[in-house]
């Protein structure tokens, strides 16, 4: 508060001084007449039109002000005193007076003396007290912490407002309790844990977690990214880490949450900094403040990181953070939860079923669901509805999972049926496969990167892939490619994203999961994980090359068959699969009923919103897909 004080006052101090000069100058030149020489002033005088004049000696020589016979002010000045003007004066009947030199006041004279010096005085305390720390935010503030405190007043967030992760919140809500009653902990020999580290997928409330238990605790929070520890100057991470724990503990108990740890809490000795790297140091400092010679009782740091890997061993270890709190993706009851949360803030229609949304959208964050509900409200503003209804959800998936339709881009009609028999062919090997997940809609407009999608929508949360389910799954992207050269009789670029993934399916099959007979269950892959250079010179590969023949053997061996499989399936059907690229190229969007016609034999029914004078429909709901390839392709 002083060093602000003080601040202020100087900078009012200056701009005083500048309006006072100013204001001067102007009160100066505001009385002033026009200004001539010296030598037509005298020729004025000898020809009589001059009736007053004042003249006043000052630091330079003599300022004469004239008043002329038509009532105008003129100025002139004279290095000297000329001796000779006053009889001009008097020989010319002019009347003048002669005034002393004007003495500057006592207040005037110590300004003008001392003024400069007392100015340079307080600029250099006021940079000398920037420079210790004292300007928050200021030009020298390196070594002050930039965690900012949250009170009870700013921050509203509780544990309401978070959902789908109902583990993680009884973690922390005994944070809470412990802050706001130790006795009940500390009776029975409990401590206070030091460090609560929350692990998870970006996304998935992590952060949100940290402000509600700053909202339920109703004590200082210190909320700092991990990135605002580091500059460019030497020591300033480590000046920042013990100022912001000096805070900490002038305001226990409070809690420290470091977002983004992974910033500085990296590996040491990874890179080629080595010890005097600057981020170790702030690292260096972090581990002794939370469990050093350091004692911070009543402070708890929370942290927050989507790379738990490449942290720091001694930065997990219990006395530091003693708990690991995961935040996992939320299964099909959190993800209900969390957009019952979200659709709190909108109006929403009677047709609104959260927990068919929550089935339909497996594998969403809760960054993924809120953005949901807000595409959703927009596409309901789009159409100035009052409410937000069904439609406006299905289409905000279709949007976030394939992007925006594209139906303005013109394709030639061979592109057109090429992608329609591209699509069909991975929905029917998709359909006639076990262990795939059910077709949900096929569509051969183009969206974001593709030129056409067929979404599977998978009937419950996975967690783990069995080999029958893999191979299926690199057959169904196989079926793109084959449909083209059997009944287009072509190659093009649209498969390149399914090769790309089916290979990488097969690889890991391989080298991964141990999942074929002839090289059985041992990790063949290179550890990828570590992306620091100095880890990466040294990196030893302990795979023979005549065992990277054998890996390669094999990849190829499941690829062929599958690809075989796919092929024989294509060409058993070939009579469903023209029934399928028809029914996309009159509609362009077919879903699972269509579809299931077309499987039984039947002719498609026409899509829902369909008339004789619409035949474009874009189709409704989308979830995660298998097969969405990148431009120029079809998926």
């Amino acid at each position: 508060m002083n060093n602000q004080w003080f601040s202020k006052v100087a900078v009012w101090l200056v701009i005083a001084l500048v309006l006072f000069t100013v204001f001067k100058q102007f009160d100066r030149t505001s009385t002033a007449g026009s200004q001539i020489g010296y030598s037509d002033f005298l020729e004025e005088v000898r020809a009589k039109r001059i009736k007053q004049v004042t003249l006043q000696e000052g630091g330079g020589g003599t300022d004469i002000k004239a008043i002329t016979t038509d009532d105008k002010v003129i100025r002139t000045t004279a290095t000297y005193l000329d001796r000779g003007l006053v009889g001009d004066l008097i020989n010319n009947g002019i009347k003048f007076d002669v005034k002393p030199r004007e003495e500057p006041s006592i207040l005037m004279s110590i300004l003008i003396s001392w003024g400069p010096m007392l100015l340079l005085i307080g600029v250099w305390i006021y940079f000398m007290r920037q420079m210790q720390g004292g300007g928050k935010g200021g030009a020298f503030s390196f070594g002050k912490s930039r965690a900012r405190m949250l009170d009870e007043s700013n921050n509203s967030i509780t544990f309401a407002d978070v959902a789908g992760c109902d583990e993680a919140k009884e973690e922390v809500k005994e944070l809470v309790e412990f802050l706001k009653d130790p006795q009940k902990f500390q009776k029975l020999g409990g401590r206070i844990p030091r460090g609560v580290l929350m692990v998870g997928p970006p996304g998935t409330g992590k952060t949100l977690l940290a402000k509600a238990i700053a909202g339920e605790a109703k004590v200082p929070f210190f909320s700092i990214s991990g990135s605002d520890f580091v500059e460019m100057f030497v020591g300033v991470g480590a000046a920042r880490v013990r100022d912001m724990f000096e805070q900490a503990k002038k305001n226990a108990p409070c809690i420290i949450f470091v977002d983004e740890i992974d910033a500085v809490g990296r590996h040491r000795g990874a890179g080629l900094g080595g010890g005097n790297d600057e981020r170790e140091q702030t690292l260096n400092q972090m581990l002794v403040e939370m469990d050093g010679f350091e004692t911070n009782l009543g402070v708890i740091v929370m942290a927050a990181t989507n790379r738990p890997d490449i942290l720091d061993p001694a930065l997990l270890r219990p006395g530091r953070f003693d708990r690991q709190v995961y935040v996992t993706l939320p299964d099909v009851r959190g993800r209900e939860q969390i957009l019952n949360v979200h659709m709190r803030k909108v109006p929403i229609g009677q047709d609104i079923r959260a927990d068919i949304l929550a089935r339909g959208t497996p594998g969403f964050s809760g960054a993924d669901l809120a953005n949901l509900v807000n595409e959703a409200a927009l596409f309901a503003a789009r159409r100035n509805a009052r409410v937000v209804e069904m439609t406006d959800f299905e289409k905000a998936k279709d949007k976030i999972l394939m992007g925006p339709e594209r139906k303005s881009m013109v394709m030639p009609e061979e592109e057109r049926r090429n992608t329609a028999y591209h699509e069909a062919g991975h929905a029917l090997v998709a359909r006639l496969l076990p262990k795939t997940d059910p077709v949900h809609k096929v569509t051969i407009i183009p969206r974001g990167r593709a030129l056409g999608v067929t979404m599977q929508l998978p009937e419950g949360d996975r967690y783990s892939m069995d080999k029958e389910r893999m191979l299926n799954t690199i057959a169904v992207l196989f079926g793109g490619r084959i449909a083209e050269e059997v009944f287009m009789n072509q190659m093009t670029t649209g498969a390149s994203n399914d090769f790309e993934r089916a290979t990488n399916i097969a690889r890991d099959m391989v080298t991964r999961y141990g999942m074929t007979d002839e090289l059985g269950p041992m990790v063949y892959a290179e550890n990828e994980g570590e992306v620091f250079l100095g880890r990466s010179i040294t990196k030893q590969v302990n795979v023979s090359e005549e065992t990277m023949q054998k890996v390669d053997k094999q990849i190829r061996k499941i690829i062929d068959e599958q690809y075989a499989n796919a092929r024989q399936l294509i060409e058993d059907n070939k009579d469903k699969m023209h029934a399928m690229a028809q029914a996309l190229l009159e509609w362009e969007t077919i879903d699972a009923e269509q579809i299931d016609d077309i499987m039984n034999g039947k002719p498609p029914r026409p899509p829902k919103d369909w008339t004789p004078s619409n035949t474009k429909s874009s189709g409704g709901g989308a979830t995660p897909s298998v097969n969405s390839d990148n431009a120029p392709a079809a998926a």
